[in-house]
């Protein structure tokens, strides 16, 4: 995979901070593996300049979860695997070690510039197992394992440039939008490989409501008054609401993810196996969501607004000056919701997993430092996060419908087809 020319400065700013964090890992407890790759994996994806711009970010963690699970079950023989399966592999292999040895090959080859880091993190988590034979496998069995999965995924599409998107002034169409105008992203995103879908059009939502519908005008009306910029008709917690998801989705539900993992005492094959389902159905919502947003072209709610026709619908009042609380909207098209996508498809993996056991969640905001909420449940903070994008300004309640029942029929593929135990599905395998 190419990588930005600036990654080398981006690597000595951000290394430091980085290796403080593998080395206080190392001075306490061991740590489940699966967790701390994923949490250095969302270090990196946190800063500035790491992430290809062109390359969406769940590939990564979609990619380094499968040859984790992969390496790990190849050992542990409990689960079907993804892509690769290993013949002849001792079932007392340290499957730490083939987990440390599979990720460390996995972010080393998607973001080299972090090299001294991650070997750094590596030796230190391999000095906590004992050296014997069962260590030395299992790292044979991780390399191995990360080896294929980036080969199987070198060709998947995702290095090729999406078309320029060249917007057409008809009303209901997307258009780049105020202020920052920036150029459409992800265009040919619905052309990356699923890592579990059959297609990225299998599961695509129908349109959006017509502009002349009554559904429109009241989601139109509804978004308008809610996610205005400094609302009168918004409380201060539907506010603060708008502002606390207002990050990278993906990266919440991965430390939510966390947070079950460790209330649960998740041992490492449940772990491997609880990440990639995850990070699985969310990769696999984003390429979906990319299928229907350019399929449809829907306009943002800040473009509607401004040049809503009351001659088409009389119920649509335009505001030329209208701004969303979130005043840079995402550029792309608005339908479906990428926020309530994600969080159902994530939502409903962790509750398959976890048979809707009620687990209380606190999560803390990617965007307010040290502002944390409380959930009593996946779906409350999924609901949430949906409900949030009206409150920022981003998306009608249609585009937020549309993209939970996407994310919901992603995540239930996901769950029902893949890593399912070898003699029947028994939910998580414990």
């Amino acid at each position: 995979m190419s990588f930005i020319s600036k990654s080398r400065k981006v690597s000595a700013l951000f290394a430091a901070a980085l290796f403080c964090l593998v080395s206080l890992a190392a001075q306490q407890a061991p740590v489940n593996p699966v967790i701390e790759w994923n949490r250095t994996l969302l270090t990196i994806v946190r800063t500035p300049g790491a992430q290809p711009a062109t390359i969406h970010p769940t590939r990564s963690f979609a990619i380094l979860h499968a040859a984790i699970y992969d390496a790990v079950n190849a050992i542990d023989q409990t689960h079907k695997p993804y892509l690769v399966h290993l013949a002849g592999v001792s079932k007392n292999a340290s499957q730490d070690a083939a987990a440390d040895a599979a990720a460390h090959k996995v972010l080393l080859n998607l973001y080299p510039a972090f090299q001294t880091t991650l070997d750094n993190q590596l030796q230190q988590d391999l000095a906590q197992i004992p050296d014997s034979n069962e260590k030395t496998e299992g790292v044979n069995v991780g390399t191995s394992v990360a080896d294929q999965i980036l080969a199987i995924r070198n060709h998947d599409g995702s290095s090729v440039p999406g078309p320029v998107f060249v917007p057409v002034n008809v009303p209901g169409t997307y258009q780049l939008t105020p202020t920052n105008f920036k150029p459409a992203q992800f265009t040919g995103w619905s052309k990356v490989t699923p890592f579990a879908l059959e297609a990225a059009s299998q599961f695509r939502p129908g349109p959006p409501p017509a502009l002349t519908s009554d559904r429109y005008s009241d989601d139109f009306n509804q978004l308008k008054s809610l996610g205005i910029l400094n609302s009168t008709a918004a409380t201060a917690d539907q506010k603060l609401q708008g502002k606390f998801w207002n990050g990278n989705i993906q990266n919440y539900w991965n430390e939510i993810s966390q947070t079950a993992a460790l209330a649960h005492n998740l041992n490492t094959a449940r772990s491997a196996r609880l990440f990639a389902l995850v990070n699985f159905s969310v990769a696999d919502t984003v390429i979906a969501f990319y299928d229907a947003k350019y399929v449809y072209n829907f306009w943002r709610p800040v473009t509607a607004i401004r040049a809503a026709d009351p001659a088409t619908n009389p119920a649509t009042i335009p505001d030329p000056n209208w701004l969303p609380e979130n005043i840079n909207t995402a550029p792309d098209p608005s339908y479906p919701g990428a926020h309530a996508a994600i969080s159902h498809a994530a939502a409903t993996i962790l509750d398959s997993f976890f048979d809707s056991e009620r687990i209380q969640l606190t999560v803390t905001s990617e965007v307010l430092p040290g502002v944390v909420r409380t959930f009593n449940g996946f779906r409350a903070a999924a609901d949430e996060a949906t409900a949030s994008r009206i409150f920022s300004g981003q998306h009608f309640n249609f585009d937020l419908t549309a993209g939970k029942h996407l994310g919901n029929h992603v995540a239930d593929f996901t769950f029902d087809n893949l890593l399912t135990r070898r003699h029947g599905d028994d939910g998580d395998g414990h």
